[in-house]
């Protein structure tokens, strides 16, 4: 592997502002496919779930293919795939021929989502020093960024297809620049392409598994939390997760320069403990404003708990790096899947409010697991 600093490292800040670019494209197009097809709520829900389908496929075999090959054709080829079937998903108009392209949105999304977090640890291994908060980061940024240029070219009631046009083109430039400047990682040319998680990557999938549980619980259920308990109107039942995830970006943005002086122990324990205290500020909370403050606090905290656990996936040495990445990658992408449902199951018997504490007490467990997540025990990989 060789590494060409600056030129890797800005060719994977784009290829994660592209991952998070692409995927928000898709939300405000969700009502125009619904009408265009003209079907309820439980087909789109089932049609909607094709992406998370086709995102974990490829995630698994991301990882065997990126531990064979590397990452670089991988991510070009998810970049790609994002561009070039994004304008379709505004003209597929029967539910089989939208459900057959979300399941390759998904799938570009999924292999995009693993190639890249390997492509960053490489690179980061390369650099010697933190970044891959703010790699994450661009993440959120690209999402920001999509969500507002596709809402703002469909307000121009120019069509949904020519709205997707332009951000396609985005998309495309964007990938044709980075490709050149991605780096080659290294690859397993002999040894299994599939490894059952072991040793300290399940724990690692857990622990991320839990911290995206958390991101989806509050993107799908914080507003009714807070409306249910007479803090806010309905109208404003949104604050809380806008605040969440600015806080995340913002602890994401500065999270490389902290964890390069206190070190990913520090980060992973006070992290999680910010996160933890932040969730009984929100659930304790008598007014709007000190539940606000919890939402605040849950997003620093949270913000750079994944980058430490993708980081110490690239690092350990149960079972190769790739293969470690994308299994915790499939586990955090089934935690935002299932977390939504499974807070909905366990609010019909204990309430909202009950369910909520259940995720503060998981979430406890990641400043509890700091120690061992970051404990500096190679392990000899075993094939």
């Amino acid at each position: 592997m060789t590494s060409r600093q600056p030129s890797a490292r800005f060719a994977t800040r784009l290829a994660f502002l592209v991952a998070g670019f692409g995927v928000a494209c898709w939300a405000p197009l969700v009502p125009y496919a619904k009408q265009r097809l003209g079907v309820g709520d439980g087909v789109l829900g089932m049609l909607l779930l094709c992406i998370g389908l086709g995102s974990v496929i490829a995630m698994v075999i991301t990882g065997a293919l990126s531990a064979r090959y590397g990452s670089k054709p991988i991510i070009a080829a998810g970049g790609l795939g994002l561009a070039v079937i994004l304008p379709l998903l505004t003209v597929a108009d029967t539910p089989f021929t939208l459900g057959i392209a979300l399941l390759a949105f998904g799938a570009s999304l999924g292999s995009l989502d693993v190639a890249m977090n390997i492509h960053a640890v490489e690179v980061e291994r390369a650099e010697g020093r933190p970044l891959m908060s703010g790699f994450h980061a661009l993440f959120s940024v690209g999402g920001f960024a999509g969500s507002m240029s596709m809402t703002f070219l469909l307000s121009m009631h120019i069509g949904t297809l020519a709205s997707t046009l332009p951000c396609a083109a985005l998309m495309l430039a964007a990938v044709a620049i980075a490709r050149p400047r991605l780096i080659e990682t290294a690859r397993a040319h002999d040894g299994p392409l599939f490894v059952v998680p072991r040793g300290i990557v399940l724990l690692l999938a857990a622990l991320t598994g839990i911290t995206f549980l958390v991101e989806g619980a509050l993107l799908d259920w914080s507003a009714l939390l807070i409306t249910g308990a007479g803090l806010v109107a309905a109208t404003q039942g949104g604050l809380g997760y806008v605040l969440f995830s600015i806080a995340m970006t913002a602890g994401r943005l500065g999270g490389d320069a902290l964890t390069a002086r206190v070190g990913d122990r520090s980060m992973m324990f006070w992290g999680g403990l910010l996160a933890t205290a932040g969730f009984v500020v929100l659930l304790t909370a008598p007014i709007a404003v000190i539940a606000m403050t919890g939402f605040v606090l849950i997003g620093l905290g949270a913000s750079n708990v994944v980058p430490v656990l993708f980081r110490r996936a690239g690092s350990q040495r149960a079972m190769p790096s790739a293969l470690a990445v994308a299994a915790i990658t499939t586990t955090g992408y089934a935690g935002i899947l299932v977390g939504p449902a499974g807070v909905g199951f366990v609010a019909s018997g204990v309430g909202l409010s009950g369910a909520f504490w259940l995720l503060a007490g998981l979430l406890c467990l990641v400043p509890c697991c700091a120690s061992l997540v970051t404990a500096n025990r190679p392990q000899e990989v075993r094939t």
